[in-house]
């Protein structure tokens, strides 16, 4: 398994855990009175988002890519669905 697949995975996995704590995590906490939804899904988003970033420089070393590029990917973890955006970019790169 070589670093940009599993970076793509981790990629795809913290662009859901983004999503379900924006779209569902949040609105429980905020409309239901279930704040534990957001305890759990924003330890998960954490953790992933932690990964992209470590597996994201591993992977800027390993292939040599260009600062901007790498940072744009970075970013990229920072807006609802980019993730997606970016392992569909990543996969017709490659």
């Amino acid at each position: 398994m070589t670093t940009l697949s599993i970076f793509r995975k981790v990629a795809v996995a913290e662009g859901i855990s983004y999503l379900l704590l924006l779209f569902v995590a949040m609105p429980l906490k905020y409309w239901a009175g279930m704040p534990l939804f957001v305890k759990y899904t924003g330890w998960a988003h954490g953790l992933l988002f932690v990964l992209y970033i470590v597996i994201l420089i591993m992977a800027w070393q390993e292939y040599k890519w260009k600062f901007s590029k790498t940072a744009m990917i970075g970013a990229a973890s920072l807006l609802p669905f980019a993730p997606f955006i970016v392992d569909k970019k990543l996969k017709e790169e490659n």
